[in-house]
């Protein structure tokens, strides 16, 4: 993968595993009123939608388990868990090992065209840097509710 693509990802991904990893288990499950989501549906989330957009998952990856998609993917939320549902601390390891395995997307695959554009996007390239784009955004949603869990739920 390209040097500087692939520092941005591991820049947010370091401060993304930073935060996910320093969340007390008691707050992983706590959805806070205009939540749509938990800091739990989050890790997976991003650790889900990064491998449908850069590993073709559930159809070309088998790095996770095919029910991520029903729990992490987009329009999904924990009130509709059903069965085994990962640990933070699984999803947490699991989005070290991703890390590594896009540091090993060759450089030529990201000039590649895309079958059908996607939210406007035409190459592998701009899909990888919108799965950068699309993690900071869910670590600012990490943020907002770990800091409202601390404001208003742990204090009462």
């Amino acid at each position: 993968m390209n040097q500087y693509l692939y520092k941005q990802f591991e820049m947010t991904r370091g401060f993304f595993l930073k935060n996910a990893s320093a969340v007390p288990a008691e707050m992983a499950d706590v959805q806070p009123e205009g939540f749509n989501n938990t800091i739990h549906w989050h890790i997976g989330h991003v650790l889900t939608v990064t491998e449908q957009f850069l590993f073709g998952f559930p159809k070309k990856s088998a790095h996770l388990p095919e029910n991520y998609v029903e729990l992490f993917g987009k329009g999904t939320k924990p009130a509709d868990w059903k069965g085994n549902v990962p640990s933070v601390e699984e999803l947490v390891t699991q989005l070290q090992d991703q890390l590594v395995r896009i540091k090993d997307i060759p450089e030529e695959a990201l000039d590649e065209k895309l079958k059908k554009p996607f939210l406007g996007l035409e190459t592998f390239r701009e899909l990888a840097n919108m799965a950068v784009f699309h993690e900071s955004n869910h670590l600012g949603q990490l943020h907002a509710i770990k800091l409202l869990i601390e404001r208003t739920v742990v204090k009462n």
